[in-house]
């Protein structure tokens, strides 16, 4: 799969459609007094929201439904038409690219944890997809949280051995510089900013962890084990957590679905100082 086709389906650049949203009290919080995070229950409980719990500024951005760390996946080409472009199949946890909506199946909260059973939308044409089952599970300790996902596919076998997100992560414009190791050597990047040829970058890094910064080196890291490749670009627009811009990264691994398929991962987010988000993460299973 064309890794540069695969991840465009996410963009949306700056271009605003003008869908509603959901209300702002669509937000279910998991909250331990050192960090909160937030999941979207009506479009397909995606994260949305993560957060210092005393200085409750959202870092991440939800702008549309493709703007969530959230899971999707791909396929073959299918016939389906995204912006004008001949696209594949695409579940995709928040919803379609139109604005329709992901459905949470089932939803659990208890004081440490959030669980989530989702039927996603595809991407491009908004079919339901239950085949392609997801599942979420979301704890906190300390100043990490730990995110687990799930695919139950039991659709035909797609033949096409794809590049999938590790997430999907999208982040508030406002934190504009990407950090991570490669070869043991802190390496401070700035992600192009897509322009109309949908070309984001493909990045190797070692360490297993990406962070996105500001000028004073605060931000958000997220913790992928196992994973030394990603892609990431920027959109320009407006920041904040609903604005048209943003700051993107995925982690990615290459593999097809196959009928039967169970793909489960975790991952871990932090907020804090680069130094603070390394530190955290030094000390996780690798």
């Amino acid at each position: 799969m064309n890794i540069i086709l695969l991840f465009a389906s996410t963009l949306l650049l700056t271009i605003d459609f003008a869908f509603a949203k959901p209300p702002a009290d669509a937000f279910t919080y998991l909250d331990n007094g050192t960090i909160c995070i937030g999941v979207d229950q009506s479009r397909g409980s995606a994260i949305g929201y993560f957060a210092l719990s005393k200085e409750k500024r959202n870092l991440l951005n939800h702008h549309d439904e493709g703007r969530f760390i959230q899971q999707s996946y791909y396929g073959d080409p299918d016939g389906s038409v995204w912006s004008k472009t001949p696209w594949v199949y695409n579940p995709v946890q928040g919803g379609s690219y139109k604005g329709e909506e992901a459905k949470t199946l089932d939803f659990k909260q208890s004081k440490n944890e959030i669980y989530a059973k989702v039927e996603p939308l595809h991407w491009a044409n908004a079919k339901t997809c239950p085949e392609a089952i997801m599942q979420e599970h979301i704890t906190l300790d300390g100043a990490v949280a730990k995110i687990r996902m799930q695919l139950n596919y039991t659709g035909p076998t797609q033949q096409r051995n794809a590049h999938q997100e590790m997430p999907a992560m999208f982040v508030d414009f406002a934190l504009p510089r990407l950090m991570f190791e490669l070869d043991g050597k802190l390496v401070k990047h700035a992600p192009k900013i897509l322009g109309k040829d949908l070309q984001p970058e493909s990045i190797k890094y070692t360490g297993n962890w990406l962070a996105y910064v500001d000028d004073n080196n605060f931000g958000i890291g997220i913790y992928t084990p196992g994973t030394n490749e990603a892609v990431t670009y920027r959109a320009n627009g407006k920041p904040g957590p609903d604005g048209s811009g943003c700051s993107y990264v995925a982690p990615v691994r290459k593999f097809q679905l196959t009928k039967d398929l169970v793909s489960e991962y975790h991952f871990y987010l932090t907020i804090g100082t680069l130094d603070e988000i390394r530190e955290r993460f030094a000390k996780l299973p690798k």
